[in-house]
């Protein structure tokens, strides 16, 4: 069983940054690891994902320019750093990770059997 830890979210206001931290209890060469965020009433929504542990790094074109995605393998940690926040980019934000993913379904929150537990982010003035 893969356990995703979380580090805590933030209330900044617009224009600042956070960054998020995931640690993984078993990572693998095959393991891919993404980021999601849900909204109320919405289901989650694909943030970014590096498709296995020496694969590509994809990014939703909403957050394209302003999150970064990284990973320090000597850790098992990977980082969200989330620069220029808005107001819409508030939401629960989750890692995620499965060992089995191919790459057409990376933005595929449903592919994905392992979560962390979720950190809140509220931008706002």
């Amino acid at each position: 069983q893969v356990q995703l830890v979380q580090s805590a979210g933030g209330l900044v206001q617009p224009g600042e940054s956070l960054r998020l931290s995931c640690t993984i209890s078993a990572r693998s060469f095959s393991t891919t690891v993404g980021w999601f965020r849900q909204t109320p009433g919405k289901g989650r929504e694909f943030v970014a994902a590096k498709f296995r542990s020496g694969g590509a790094i994809y990014y939703a074109d909403s957050v394209k320019g302003r999150f970064t995605f990284s990973s320090d393998n000597a850790k098992n940690t990977v980082n969200l750093q989330m620069n220029n926040l808005r107001p819409e980019d508030t939401a629960v934000y989750f890692c995620a990770a499965g060992n089995s993913l191919i790459l057409s379904s990376v933005r595929n929150a449903a592919q994905y059997p392992y979560w962390g537990q979720g950190s809140q982010v509220t931008v706002s003035s």
